[in-house]
């Protein structure tokens, strides 16, 4: 089975007029179909760098990408806009609807810069779809102010699906909400997952890497562990159990 992420020494270095920042030295790391990975890592340990190589949203100075089968090191600026709309969803801190637009056609908006041939018809059932996976079937008419900090980041993990990419990337997917919606969302993540979806999300908190199954560690520019989760959270259980702590405080 090829992998979904090939990268084979890759380095990054930002020349700043004075001095050269190595935020990346040869990093090498495959991810398989259906992996669920965290990577992890303090400021300025080259994480974010190496999200934005993998999302294609910055070139590696050295070293090559596959990305699901494609070499994009020689791709020009509009094939890789291609290929992050055909192959990567991106699902961010920051929600990023707009905010006059209804669910329903924020989860669309991937579909209009799509190739191909797709009718306001076949874009709205697709969006309606992917909607109805992350729970939110019955929420598709509401504009974002209308939904709650969880919802709307459901809505941004529905947009990011409705094109069927071949990679899910998250970056900090739970940085804007607290600790029971945190959960939530990482339920979401858990259930599309075993679904068969390849998830890369990018977190500095150990905890919410334990809902991965897999965690890569940088520093310096350098991968220094990479190793399965041996305590893996479930999310649905976790949730359990926050709430059942939550009533006896309320009960006290």
């Amino acid at each position: 089975m090829k992998a979904v992420i090939q990268l084979e020494g890759i380095h990054k270095t930002y020349d700043t007029g004075e001095v050269a920042v190595r935020a990346v030295r040869g990093v090498s790391l495959g991810i398989r179909p259906g992996e669920f990975v965290a990577i992890m890592g303090a400021s300025g340990s080259g994480k974010s760098t190496l999200m934005n190589i993998i999302g294609c949203l910055d070139r590696a100075t050295a070293g090559s990408f596959l990305l699901d089968g494609v070499d994009v090191s020689g791709l020009n600026r509009d094939e890789l806009a291609d290929i992050r709309n055909q192959k990567i969803g991106f699902v961010f801190q920051g929600f990023n609807l707009l905010a006059r637009t209804a669910a329903v056609e924020n989860v669309e908006l991937p579909m209009l810069y799509r190739r191909g041939n797709l009718t306001g018809h076949d874009r709205r059932s697709r969006a309606a779809q992917a909607l109805e996976t992350v729970g939110l079937g019955d929420r598709a008419d509401h504009l974002p102010s209308q939904l709650s900090g969880g919802q709307q980041q459901r809505v941004a993990i529905a947009r990011a699906l409705v094109n069927q990419p071949a990679l899910l990337l998250a970056d900090e997917p739970t940085g804007n909400l607290d600790s029971q919606t945190s959960i939530e969302i990482m339920g979401v993540f858990q259930k599309l997952n075993d679904a068969g979806i390849t998830i890369i999300m990018i977190t500095h908190e150990l905890d919410i890497a334990s809902y991965a199954k897999r965690t890569v560690v940088l520093r310096d520019g350098l991968v220094v562990s990479d190793a399965p989760v041996t305590k893996r959270l479930n999310a649905e259980r976790e949730f359990n159990r926050l709430k059942v702590e939550q009533q006896a405080v309320q009960l006290a």
